[in-house]
């Protein structure tokens, strides 16, 4: 696998042509637009993501701009990749603003 093909931090791993993801070697099951969402924040990891900015690139450009179904989709995606989704490690809110994910990591 070449370094731009996947996300890596910690025991989190994404594999975006395969769209895959994996948390300590087993593979976690996502909906389609939980992988979207994540998938988007791990290709642009190290930058805030405007709320707009996701909803547009998940659900069209012609999506409202209520968060409120991309709050729920972060909440369940928490769940299922983070150890405690109250205190997340990889996926960070930026109040008012966005979401972003944790640097890819360095693979050596």
């Amino acid at each position: 696998i070449s370094g731009g093909s996947f996300y890596k931090n910690g025991e989190l791993r994404v594999e975006y042509d395969s769209h895959s993801v994996f948390l300590n070697e087993e593979r976690v099951h996502l909906t389609k637009n939980e992988f979207k969402i994540l998938n988007l924040l791990c290709r642009h990891a190290g930058k805030v993501l405007t709320y707009d900015f996701i909803i547009k690139a998940v659900w069209g450009p012609r999506a409202s701009s209520n968060t409120g179904i991309l709050r729920v989709n972060i909440t369940n995606l928490r769940k299922k990749i983070e150890k405690n989704p109250l205190c997340p490690t990889f996926v960070f809110t930026e109040n008012a603003i966005g979401y972003r994910a944790a640097e890819n990591q360095a693979i050596s």
